[in-house]
């Protein structure tokens, strides 16, 4: 009989599989819609706001587009991952795909900072929702525990597949969004109007609706989970509370899991994801924008030039904003691409090693402590890359990735990306497991939401602020917020690392 049920549960159905490809699917495009952000910000911030870089109202807007969206969608989150406790795991899952797809779309055609964020926020509270969801729902589908284990790392995988899947459409829109169809407000002319109807950002937001698309195929077929609507059924599911996380019995693992999940969110929030705001000074990229500035000629169209073809200084810089931001967008879009493969690997490491490794403890620890070392330093060589070219941007002659030259500084952010994206699977494993049916979306969604977005996501802000603190013997904007990156990725690996040795074990029944 054993031998009979392991075979049977090694070999997924057809509805289990329909069920793992919504999940990956959904997972993939969580990460999609938050890495977008990075990649899109600072093409956003000037046009919408004429905002330059590394001012203080520009590091303004760009710690409440990462942090107040975050908080928003910590605050519904938690409500969210409460509602799929009390409605099921299907229904939750559905509506919050459906909303972070249709206002990504919305966020396209966005005429003001004001709009961007509000619709930034909408997109953050159906992304937190979906992770608790999805991951609530994978638990409960299997007996098995290996065969959970494993769903559960692979499904999660994909969400480095929609991250590195979001740096290659931002590339490739950066490329072609003078040939893309013009955007408009008309039909909303209350809105305002859009200045740059082909900025490749607006066309990046856009594509945020592509998983809504197999969502619509796909749940007519899918089923709820049969453990919540069998206790459901039966009468026997008790009523979720956030009270009942604090009881003496979950009280070490809602406080221990929330600031570890935060620690894990704050060294891709306050470190990795500001690559985008770094590279402008690599000395590659600085060459780039130059070759391009100097041998792009004036299109009259686009700029009011004088007879003589002079510019004034408004125009002008209109046009080295629209020369050397694709450009800088790009080279942001390329480093993102290694990094999420960095991410991929590490996903794909969790999920190998999750069932090798019994102590979730040790599992944990094989990515934090290298993290402590590597992170200060990979972030110390973004910080001195302009002094030390021959060392770390010149490409190596053996490592390309399609066209992009790989250069050890790209070696550094894919070891960066593999250490800390490998965490949140290990997170999507563990909260699971560690809270019992009735509790299951309401305990995550505080680990995930209160740790991870409102509080994991701070730091977002915290490094701009940071940087606008240091002085460096008047270091340029992009080197500041290289140290302070540095600063805040050893920090919070340090204090996830501490915390870990108070991580409890899951109990031996997995999932109650």
């Amino acid at each position: 009989m054993a031998a009979n049920s392991t075979q049977t549960a090694s070999k997924l159905t057809g509805v289990q599989w329909a069920i793992c490809v919504m999940a990956a699917i959904g997972f993939a495009f969580d990460i999609y819609e938050l890495l977008m952000l990075p990649l899109i910000a600072r093409p956003a911030l000037m046009e919408l706001g004429g905002l330059a870089p590394g001012t203080p109202r520009f590091n303004t807007w760009v710690g409440l587009l990462f942090y107040v969206p975050a908080v928003c969608g910590g605050v519904f989150g938690l409500l969210g991952g409460y509602l799929t406790d009390w409605l099921g795991r299907r229904r939750v899952l559905t509506w919050s795909i459906l909303l972070y797809a249709v206002s990504a779309f919305a966020a396209g055609f966005s005429t003001s900072l004001w709009m961007l964020l509000v619709l930034r926020c909408f997109t953050f509270v159906g992304v937190c929702v979906e992770f608790v969801a999805a991951t609530a729902w994978l638990a409960e589908l299997f007996d098995d525990r290996t065969q959970r284990e494993k769903v559960l790392g692979y499904t999660q995988a994909f969400s480095s597949v929609g991250g590195l899947l979001v740096a290659i459409v931002n590339g490739v829109v950066v490329q072609y969004a003078a040939s893309l169809p013009a955007l408009s407000t008309k039909w909303l002319t209350f809105l305002g109007t859009i200045q740059e109807p082909h900025a490749a950002w607006r066309y990046t937001l856009m594509s945020g609706l592509l998983p809504a698309l197999p969502l619509l195929i796909i749940r007519p077929w899918l089923p709820e989970s049969p453990k919540w609507k069998e206790r459901k059924e039966s009468g026997t599911l008790k009523r979720p509370s956030f009270a009942a996380l604090f009881a003496p019995d979950l009280l070490r693992t809602t406080m221990v899991t929330t600031i570890m999940v935060a620690m894990g969110y704050g060294a891709a929030f306050g470190a990795i994801q500001m690559i985008p705001q770094i590279i402008a000074r690599l000395p590659e990229v600085k060459a780039d924008v130059k070759e391009a500035l100097a041998t792009t000629k004036i299109d009259d169209k686009r700029f009011d030039a004088d007879k003589d073809g002079t510019l004034s200084e408004k125009e002008s810089a209109a046009r080295t904003r629209a020369i050397a931001g694709p450009r800088i967008q790009l080279a942001a879009a390329n480093y993102t691409k290694v990094q999420e493969i960095g991410g991929l690997v590490g996903r794909f490491l969790l999920a190998l090693l999750v069932v090798a490794i019994v102590s979730r403890r040790t599992l944990l620890r094989l990515f934090q402590v290298p993290g402590l070392l590597a992170m200060p330093l990979i972030f110390y060589a973004f910080a001195v890359a302009d002094h030390n070219r021959s060392l770390l941007t010149i490409p190596l002659e053996w490592a390309y990735l399609e066209s992009i030259p790989i250069t050890p500084l790209h070696l550094c952010i894919f070891v960066a990306g593999l250490l800390t994206v490998a965490q949140f699977s290990f997170w999507g494993n563990y909260l699971p497991q560690a809270y019992p049916v009735h509790l299951r979306g309401t305990g995550e969604s505080f680990a995930a939401n209160v740790g991870g977005r409102m509080i994991g996501t701070s730091f977002a802000a915290l490094t701009p602020w940071l940087s606008g603190m240091l002085s460096l013997g008047g270091a340029s904007a992009e080197a500041r917020i290289a140290y302070a990156a540095a600063a805040v990725g050893f920090t919070v690996y340090l204090v996830g690392l501490i915390f870990s040795f108070f991580l409890p074990e899951p109990k031996a029944e997995d999932v109650h």
